[in-house]
């Protein structure tokens, strides 16, 4: 369904490249992620695919597809993006019910072809929320629409940038939850951008592992769960995570 070949990204010419040479391919219906330090390009490479940054060398294929550098209107029928601050990617003064109709707006369809109600149900919201405004929502709830609200165009694509980062903990696994529900019932196509290996391993089946805008590794979520990474920095990266786990542990 995706398939970046040498990717590279400069935002000016006589910078170093944030991404350098990526490439990778993701399969129908499956979820991808790409993990990473911050600052390592990961988002940088969702801009991209998603049409937000043009400004790239290389090639992006879509379902075999290769796309143009200004994404047409049909691609975000196709592909939509779930952002990692819930309450920054929603309109603090528009309610919840205009929000996920906005993407039929942006499209030309009609407002009333989908069932507002039905989509919020489908992403574990009390229609009733509907009427209510960004700021009288707690966090879930807010990256809950902000699903709804990517699903209403039913995408083949979700990329997903950090979507439950800015989240209470116990939160997290809710939506992450909802998310791999959805992939498997709708038959979606997931690139997901993590920092937290823990995430990737519960969502994705494959992961590419990145350091200074390159993928120094790419393995089956199995052989990351076990610890079978070859690449120093991939060691180093899996290390740190297993110790973050450790103290957060002790912790609680």
């Amino acid at each position: 369904m995706i398939e970046i070949s040498n990717l590279t990204v400069r935002f000016a010419a006589t910078l170093r490249p944030v991404v350098k040479n990526l490439s990778l391919a993701v399969g129908k219906g499956a979820a991808f992620g790409l993990v990473g330090e911050s600052g390592c390009g990961k988002s940088t490479v969702l801009r991209a695919m998603s049409g937000l940054n043009p400004q790239y060398e290389g090639r992006i294929r879509l379902d075999g597809e290769t796309l143009d550098r200004r994404r047409d209107r049909p691609f975000f029928r196709r592909v939509q993006m779930v952002f990692q601050d819930p309450y920054g990617s929603l309109h603090p003064r528009k309610t919840i019910r205009s929000q996920i109709k906005e993407p039929l707006r942006n499209q030309g369809l009609a407002s009333n072809s989908i069932d507002v109600d039905a989509v919020l149900r489908s992403v574990g919201l009390d229609p009733s929320l509907s009427y209510r405004f960004p700021h009288q929502l707690s966090g879930g709830q807010r990256q809950r629409v902000a699903i709804a609200r990517a699903l209403v165009l039913d995408p083949a694509v979700l990329l997903l940038d950090e979507p439950t980062s800015a989240l209470d903990v116990s939160v997290q696994a809710e939506i992450l939850n909802l998310l791999d529900d959805l992939r498997k019932d709708r038959g979606l196509t997931y690139l997901l951008v993590s920092h937290d290996l823990a995430v990737v391993s519960h969502m994705c089946s494959r992961v590419a592992i990145m350091e200074a805008g390159e993928i120094v590794e790419q393995v089956e979520i199995e052989r990351l769960r076990q610890g079978a990474v070859e690449h120093p920095y991939s060691q180093r990266l899996l290390q740190a995570s297993r110790l973050y786990g450790k103290q957060v542990h002790a912790m609680t």
